[in-house]
């Protein structure tokens, strides 16, 4: 009898012995197909599902390290966000401000660069979402207006990746007046034959997309991105009927006009610079 019973005991310490405990923050669960991913595989797919393709959102830096060659330079950093209307709600605006500030968001809620792209000079502005949803006030239409400058100074090509929840509200009237500074002089870069393409990614909305996100000489959006002016619920309880199937995502937008061409993550650097070639008259690359 108390054999048997050590017996199973040791059995069951064996087992577990052998139980290995997962570190916290190894794997994510991908939010469109519900499998278990291995974060480093993400690292290595530019943070895109391998199993169905699910575009993760991605912060300013890795945008960067995906699209630009190495040595950028960062521009207009010295612009900061002030509280011009003195906005009174739950949360100070002058504080949320702070806040961010002491967390090391200096940018506002756009990063813009000077450098290459696979060896294309490129200005290029990066919305970040982490700032108050990459909302549109007055610094970001600043920052924007001076990287079209900037192209147009340096003759290059000028790109602009979007994510937003629209004008920021804080601002208000002076939030708005962005949209009209940044479409003026994205008009110039027209008048001046430099491409402007413009990278729709999730979420693009309200007035930025309303403007400058779908200006571009090209409209390139990622898969399966949330692109409109209103949500599709608001739309839905305004005209009282039930909107089609992946509306306002990137490839229902690409079927009515709204959006040129949709592009992977993985496949978009290569398809940037095939554009940029194009556009300056290159002859294409010899296949090998």
């Amino acid at each position: 009898m108390s054999s048997w019973f050590v017996k199973k005991r040791q059995q069951k310490t064996a087992v577990e012995e052998k139980t290995v405990r997962v570190p916290e923050g190894l794997w994510i669960k991908c939010e469109a197909c519900k499998e278990l991913i291995y974060r480093k595989e993400l690292v290595n797919t530019h943070n895109v599902c391998p199993k169905c393709g699910y575009h993760f959102r991605i912060g300013v830096d890795e945008r960067l390290e995906n699209l630009m060659d190495e040595g950028w330079t960062t521009l207009f950093s010295d612009l900061r966000s002030t509280d011009p209307l003195g906005f009174v709600a739950t949360k100070s605006y002058k504080d949320q401000l702070k806040k961010l500030d002491e967390a090391g968001q200096t940018e506002d809620a756009v990063v813009v660069v000077e450098g290459t792209l696979s060896g294309h000079p490129v200005v290029t502005a990066i919305m970040n979402f982490d700032f108050l949803a990459a909302s549109m006030g007055s610094v970001v239409g600043e920052k924007l207006r001076l990287g079209a400058e900037r192209a147009l100074e340096k003759q290059c090509a000028y790109l602009i990746v979007s994510c937003s929840g629209g004008a920021r509200m804080q601002e208000g009237t002076l939030s708005l007046m962005q949209m009209a500074k940044v479409s003026a002089a994205l008009a110039k870069l027209d008048r001046a034959r430099i491409p402007y393409i413009s990278i729709l990614t999730d979420p693009t909305t309200g007035g930025v997309s309303a403007s400058y996100a779908m200006l571009g000489d090209l409209n390139v959006a990622e898969p399966k991105a949330l692109i409109g002016f209103a949500g599709p619920r608001v739309i839905e309880q305004t005209i009282k009927q039930t909107l089609p199937e992946g509306f306002q995502r990137s490839e229902f937008l690409q079927a009515h006009g709204m959006v040129d061409k949709v592009v992977g993550r993985i496949e978009l650097r290569d398809f940037l610079a095939q554009t940029f070639a194009w556009m300056a008259g290159e002859p294409p690359a010899e296949s090998h």
